[in-house]
């Protein structure tokens, strides 16, 4: 449609390209594929936080540029901001959006729910980018309870 974001397509369009295989699959080659997605969604995580930040004053520390991930990055991608950010205030931030729009398109059978990797893998890349941008190393894992909601645990390395 129309008014489909950038990334939303994105996020569609390279998954079965990159994921699926007619043939029986060889050991390893989803792990690669979701590598791959991981990485493009790096690339574009980074170039989209370089865009987003270079009107804005700097941040004031870790939980600010989080924020910014929740507010700014995810509606620029998704449409919408996180719905719930909470954290332990040691590095660690859970940020659950209920309605995660690569997952809200998708029906809710279980045959889904074991697809969803696939389209968590470019999101976690592009937070991980957007970060990496911003001067932070992190690790970013997900995981879906029941569709279309999702959550991403972010831990940020300290240095």
């Amino acid at each position: 449609s129309a008014s489909a974001s950038p990334c939303s397509v994105l996020h569609a369009a390279p998954v079965p390209q990159t994921c699926s295989h007619p043939s029986a699959p060889k050991a390893g080659d989803q792990e690669k594929g979701l590598s791959a997605l991981e990485g493009v969604g790096f690339r574009v995580g980074q170039g989209l936080s370089e865009r987003l930040t270079k009107e804005m004053p700097s941040f004031k520390d870790e939980l600010d540029v989080v924020k910014f991930l929740c507010k700014d990055l995810w509606i620029n991608v998704f449409k919408k901001q996180v719905d719930n950010l909470r954290t332990n205030h040691q590095g660690t931030y859970m940020l659950q959006d209920n309605q995660f729009l690569p997952l809200s398109q998708l029906s809710n059978g279980k045959q889904y729910l074991e697809e969803a990797p696939k389209f968590l893998a470019f999101t976690c890349g592009l937070v991980k980018g957007a970060l990496s941008n911003l001067g932070f190393d992190s690790t970013v894992t997900a995981e879906v309870t029941a569709m279309p909601s999702s959550k991403f645990q972010v831990v940020i390395q300290k240095s």
